[in-house]
Order: structure tokens, then sequence, then C-alpha cells
């Protein structure tokens, strides 16, 4: 289990917090810009020091009073936004620095689907595909807990919803601890089991999605754009202007999937959804 419980100060603001997270959980940190989030994955990688408190993993002291781990002791992956993939070094070369085992990072390469490209540079690769060989670059040193500070922010739709799925499946086929920090409700919805909301470096509301992103509040005689969520035998959840809505599942609807863009049409409680 990951303990954070630590106090940091700087240039005015004070982030102090405490949570918990379960081997293997998928957890969201959401809330807005300057609240902090980054500051918990920074001092959780080791890259920034808190002024007093305590970091642990199991058994593992990253952090207290007498004990300050290094980032290459802490085995933890650590996915940016801006990818940090060295321009001189080819594919295959970036996934090797982190670490020198070739099998591996050729099982990567294969799972993200680039191993055509293992000897391309990070110049000649689309957007998509860097951020693929940056997230493979993280899995290399087999971490424990993978730490992802808004890495898909900068793609389109299209691209971020591929990413999300590969973001899935390495967590199901990797176990491992996953913190993922997003302004998108969306993103977080598919991705997350549970969400810690932080507003000025507190932790303001804590729960699932659904607890907290759930909405029933659809004017009368409206249509509107929503993308699906999540598909279930009986609901259908889809997300439409950072809002995430629940509707009922209907044997008309059984050619939708995840991903769709369908139309909402609310008229009293009475909804209906068409492609």
């Amino acid at each position: 289990m990951i303990h954070f419980h630590c106090q940091k100060s700087f240039d005015g603001f004070k982030l102090d917090l405490e949570f918990k997270i379960n081997n293997g959980e998928f957890v969201a940190l959401y809330g807005k810009s300057g609240s902090g989030k980054s500051t918990i994955l920074r001092l959780l990688a080791g890259f920034d020091k808190p002024n007093s408190g305590v970091i642990s993993n199991g058994e593992q002291i990253y952090y207290n009073k007498n004990i300050f781990l290094p980032p290459q002791k802490r085995n933890i992956g650590y996915l940016f936004q801006d990818y940090a993939l060295f321009p001189n070094m080819t594919v295959m070369q970036n996934l090797l620095f982190a670490s020198n085992d070739l099998k591996f990072a050729t099982e990567l390469l294969e799972f993200i689907e680039l191993l055509e490209f293992k000897n391309a540079l990070p110049s000649t690769l689309s957007g998509g595909q860097k951020q693929r060989i940056a997230l493979a670059r993280a899995l290399m040193r087999r971490p424990k807990i993978l730490l992802l500070d808004e890495p898909l922010s900068a793609l389109d739709m299209s691209l971020r919803t591929k990413l999300q799925e590969y973001l899935i499946q390495i967590h199901k086929k990797y176990s491992m601890s996953i913190i993922l920090v997003s302004h998108d409700k969306h993103e977080i919805y598919r991705l997350a089991s549970r969400i810690y909301e932080i507003n000025n470096g507190k932790i303001v509301r804590s729960g699932s999605p659904k607890e907290l992103f759930l909405s029933s509040n659809l004017d009368d005689n409206i249509n509107l754009l929503a993308t699906i969520l999540e598909i279930n035998d009986n609901t259908i959840t889809c997300e439409h202007a950072n809002q995430i809505y629940q509707i009922n599942q209907t044997t008309q609807n059984r050619n939708l999937k995840v991903g769709d863009t369908i139309t909402l049409s609310a008229k009293i409680s009475n909804l209906k959804i068409s492609k």
C-alpha cells in the first residue's frame, strides 16, 4: 500500500494532505490548475523533497524525517506530458537507456504496436507514437508505481482514446499501481477506480468516478452530443461538456460501442439516444 502524508510549502502555496492507495489500484488526482496535483507526483517520485511527513510503499520508506530515497531507488515510472525522449537516440536506444533488457524492450514495442519503428529517431514519429514510446520507456524498469502527469492532454481525441486503451491494457497486464493527474472527467471515468479531488493543497473530496462525476441534470426538451464511456447490460454511461451522464440501455442500442458519439435527447424523464 502507498501511504502519502506530507507537507510542502513554496511560493506562498502549502500542500498538506494524506491518502493511501492499495497495491494495483488505478487512482486519479483531479482539480484545478495550481491545486497541487503535479507536486504530489513529484514528491512521490523523489524529484522534490517534502518539508515534513512520510511517503512509503509497503515496507519501503521513500521519505521520513531520517530518510530521503533518491528517485533511481524508488522503482517508480513517470510519464510526462512532453514525452522527454532523447532526440539523438533511436526508439530502441531510448528504451534500453532506462534498462538494458532487450527482450523486455521488444515485448513492450510489440505490445504498443511500434516494433517496426525501433530504429527510428523521435523526430520522425507522430505525437501519439512518441507518447507510446515514452510510456514504454517508463515501464522498462518494471516499476511498482506508474505516475502519469497529464500525459495525453496535448493529443487529439482519437489519439487520446487509443492511448487510454493502452493504459487500461497495461494496468491489467502488469498489475501496477497507477496515479493519474488529469483535468478530463471523460479520461478519469474510463481509467480510474478512485478519485482524490485536490484544491489549494488539500483533499476536498474522494470517491469513485460515479460518486463524484455522475449527473442526471438534463434539462427538459434538449438534444446534445455525448461520447460513450462505458456500456453495461442495463446502462450506458456517456460524457458531454465534461459532465457524466448515465441512461438505461435498450435493445435498439445494442449496436453502440465505447467511443461512439451519440445524441442525447431529454424530455422530462424520458431519455432517448441515437447514433
